[in-house]
């Protein structure tokens, strides 16, 4: 199943342009003019852009027994909703708990998040 995003203006690092992309699964295999693909994303008039990364969040962190507010269903959906298609959060193990306990648990909180996300681990 092939998706071509039409008629765009493609944003890079250090130009604009007019193009097309065509995606097959998830990966992008052809930008240019004319592509087809089964489906079809009108882009006239829009901005057509890498998503953004988080390099810094703390979803589900615990601090002075409490939680932060947003865990990884609500924080990455509040994030793609800016653009933002991968985060890294930061691993806080417990007291006594090992490196590879703490990335495990982690894991599974992530299980909920509906982006691309990695972690920093606090020592």
């Amino acid at each position: 199943m092939s998706t071509v995003i039409k008629g765009g203006t493609i944003v890079t690092a250090d130009t604009t342009f007019p193009a097309d992309i065509l995606i097959e699964g998830e990966t992008i295999t052809a930008i240019g003019k004319d592509l087809t693909g089964d489906t079809v994303i009108d882009a006239a008039g829009c901005y057509v852009m890498p998503g953004g990364i988080d390099p810094h969040t703390h979803m589900e962190m615990p601090f002075m027994g409490t939680h932060s507010a947003d865990d990884f269903h609500s924080g990455t959906r509040a994030g793609v909703s800016g653009g933002t298609t991968m985060m890294v959060d930061f691993v806080l193990p417990d007291f006594n708990q090992s490196l590879i306990d703490a990335l495990q648990a982690w894991h599974q909180k992530a299980g909920k998040a509906v982006t691309d996300y990695s972690f920093h681990m606090a020592i």
